[in-house]
C-alpha cells in the first residue's frame, strides 16, 4: 500500500520574531559594547529567518528510507570502552551507537543506517540536526548566555514560562489580556505557574514536595500546613494485579518507591504514618473510589493522585477518557491535588498536552524530554497559584534557568503547533496500520496500545516478541520490547519523530509484515 505524499507546514522563523525586537536590539548593543562589532550586522543576524524543516531535506530523507538498515559509511573500528556499571554494560548495543544523524535518522557505529522509531528514547521529536535550532545557533553568536540562575532568569525563559501557560491554557499567540487575567487567577485548575528545572525526574519531585507542603513544614518558619498532623497518601497508578509497578514517575527517592521501589524505606514511612503510597488499577474507577472513601478520612488524607495518561512503562496502556474525567471530579470534591506526568506524552498530542484532548484541568503538569527536542536536559512544572507554596530554594535547580534550552523548547513548540493538523494526521494513519496488523496476526498479537506515534504492539508471547523486535533491530528500526512486568504481556514500544510522515509509516509497516511472516 503506497501513502500519499507527507506536506509539512512551513514555518521560517527569525530570532527577533521569536524574542521581540526590542530584546534583540537590546542584546546586539550589548554584543556590539563587548566584542565592538556593528550593531548592524548582529541585528542582521537576529533578522535572518530560518526555515525549520526545508524541503530539500525532507525529500533527502523520504530518498533514504529503502536505505535502512544498510550499511551506507564504513563504521568505526576501535571505539571507547568506556567505565559504565555493570548493568549499563549488559544491556549496551554500541553498534547502534551514533556516529552522526539527521532527521529520523542515526548512522550506527556499524556503519548501518537506523529510524528512530522510539525517537531516541522519546526526547528528539524533531529528530536529529532539525535546522529550526538554527535559531540557537543564532543565540550564541550574539553572545546570548546558557547559564544563568533563578535570580537571574533571562528574557528568553521568562518567554517560554509565558508561552507554556498559554498553550495550556489553550488562548493565542499573542492575547495579553487573557495572559494576565490567566497570570492574576486564583481558580485551583489555572496553570498560571511555571518552575524550571533540569529532568523530568525532578520535575515530578518538585510537585511531590508542594503536596507534601500541605502536611509538613518546608523548615522551621513556614506556616502551619493545612493537613498537618494527618498522614499523607499519594495514589498511583497500579498494574492489573493492583501492585504499584506500573507507575514511573522519575528516578528520586520518593517516585522510585512510589512503583515499589526501596521497600524498606516505603515501609518505615507507612510504619510511622509519615507517607503511604496506594496504587489504582488503571480504568477501574471503583478502586479509586475505595481509596478515596478509605484515605481521605482522618488519621489519613490523600496528598494527592499522580499519573500519566499512557503508561508507557506499562505496555503503553491508555487510560480511557471516562475513567480519568471521574477521577478528576472526585478529586475536586475530596480537595485531592491532581498530578499529570506528561514526560512521555507532552508535546506528541496536537494540543502540545494530552490533558487538553481528555478536558482535564489538572494541578500540577510535568513536561521535559521531547520539548527541548534532545538539545539540552531541560523540564518545567507548571502548577496553580494555589499550590505556590515553596520558599526560593525549595526546588533550586542551578541549570534550570538555561536562556538557550528555553529557547529549544520555543522552537520545538513553534514548529509543533504549526503542524499540529498533519502530525495528528499521521500518527491517526499509524495507529490505523498498527490495529489492521493485529487483524492480520492474532495468533501473534493480542492487541495494540499507545496513542498516535506512541505505539504499542501487545504480544501473546514472549518469544515471538523478542524475535519480532530482534529482526526490526536487524532491519534498521530502533525498536524495542518491554519484558520485565511479569504481569503485563511482552510489548513492543514505538514513538515515531513528528517529522516523519506517511512515507516513514509504510516503510515501517513494510518491515513489520516482513518480521511477522519469518517462521
Amino acid at each position: 500500500m503506497r501513502s500519499r505524499t507527507t506536506k509539512f507546514e512551513t514555518v521560517r522563523v527569525s530570532l527577533q520574531d521569536m524574542a521581540g525586537r526590542a530584546y534583540v536590539e537590546a542584546v546586539c548593543r550589548a554584543r556590539g559594547g563587548l566584542t565592538g562589532e556593528a550593531e548592524k550586522s548582529l541585528r542582521a543576524i537576529a533578522a535572518q529567518k530560518v526555515d525549520f524543516y526545508p524541503q530539500a531535506l525532507q525529500r533527502r530523507l523520504v530518498e533514504l528510507l529503502p536505505r535502512v538498515g544498510t550499511v551506507c559509511a564504513k563504521g568505526l573500528s576501535a571505539s571507547a570502552a568506556g567505565a559504565t556499571t555493570r548493568k549499563f554494560r549488559e544491556a549496551s548495543h554500541l553498534e547502534a551507537a551514533p556516529l552522526a544523524g539527521l532527521g529520523f535518522y542515526r548512522v550506527g557505529e556499524d556503519g548501518r543506517l537506523f529510524l528512530i522509531a522510539k525517537s531516541e528514547h522519546y526526547h528528539t521529536p524533531l529528530g536529529h540536526s532539525f535546522p529550526g535550532y538554527g535559531l540557537v545557533e543564532q543565540a550564541r553568536r550574539l553572545g546570548i548566555p546558557n547559564a544563568t540562575h533563578n535570580n537571574t532568569r533571562g528574557h528568553i525563559t521568562r518567554l517560554l514560562e509565558e508561552e507554556l501557560v498559554r498553550t495550556a491554557g489553550g488562548f493565542r499567540r499573542g492575547d495579553r489580556a487573557a495572559m494576565k487575567r490567566t497570570l492574576a487567577s486564583a481558580n485551583p485548575a489555572a496553570l498560571n505557574r511555571v518552575l524550571n528545572l533540569e529532568t523530568g525526574s525532578l520535575a515530578v519531585e518538585a510537585a511531590i514536595k508542594m503536596l507534601l507542603s500541605r502536611f509538613y513544614r518546608h523548615q522551621d518558619d513556614s506556616p502551619a500546613p493545612a493537613y498537618q498532623g494527618r498522614k499523607p497518601v499519594l495514589l498511583v497508578m497500579a498494574d492489573d494485579t493492583g501492585g504499584p509497578t506500573a507507575n514511573y514517575h522519575g528516578t528520586t527517592i520518593i517516585t522510585q518507591a512510589m512503583r515499589g521501589l526501596w521497600p524498606e524505606l516505603a515501609a518505615g514511612l507507612e510504619k510511622r504514618g509519615l507517607l503511604l503510597v496506594r496504587a489504582v488499577r488503571p480504568n477501574v474507577p471503583a478502586e479509586l473510589e475505595a481509596a478515596l472513601r478509605r484515605y481521605d478520612t482522618p488519621p489519613y488524607k490523600v496528598a494527592g493522585f499522580v499519573h500519566e495518561l499512557v503508561l508507557m512503562n506499562y505496555g503503553g496502556r491508555r487510560l480511557s477518557e471516562p475513567y480519568i474525567r471521574r477521577a478528576y471530579a472526585l478529586c475536586r470534591r475530596h480537595d485531592v491535588p491532581t498530578v499529570v506526568d506528561e514526560i512521555q506524552t507532552g508535546l506528541w498530542s496536537p494540543q502540545l498536552f494530552a490533558f487538553r484532548e481528555y478536558g482535564l484541568r489538572p494541578t500540577f503538569v510535568a513536561v521535559g524530554k521531547g520539548f527541548p527536542g534532545g538539545e539540552y536536559p531541560a523540564s518545567r512544572l507548571l502548577f496553580s497559584a494555589t499550590m505556590d507554596c515553596l520558599p526560593q530554594f525549595g526546588a533550586l535547580v542551578t541549570n534550570g534557568q538555561e536562556e538557550l534550552a528555553s529557547l529549544s523548547y520555543l522552537v520545538t513548540m513553534r514548529w509543533a503547533e504549526a503542524n499540529a493538523a498533519v502530525t495528528a494526521e499521521v500518527g491517526e494513519y499509524f495507529q490505523e496500520r498498527l490495529h489492521d496488523l493485529a487483524e492480520e496476526c492474532p495468533q501473534q498479537i493480542d492487541g495494540i496500545d499507545g496513542s498516535r506515534h506512541l505505539g504499542a504492539i501487545r504480544f501473546r508471547a514472549l518469544e515471538p516478541a523478542k524475535a519480532f523486535a530482534r529482526r526490526l533491530n536487524a532491519a534498521g528500526l530502533d525498536i524495542s520490547v518491554q519484558t520485565y512486568k511479569s504481569d503485563c504481556l511482552p510489548t513492543t514500544l514505538t514513538k515515531l519523530p513528528l517529522i516523519a510522515g506517511y512515507e516513514v509509516v509504510d516503510v515501517i509497516m513494510a518491515k513489520m509484515r516482513a518480521a511477522l511472516a519469518v517462521g
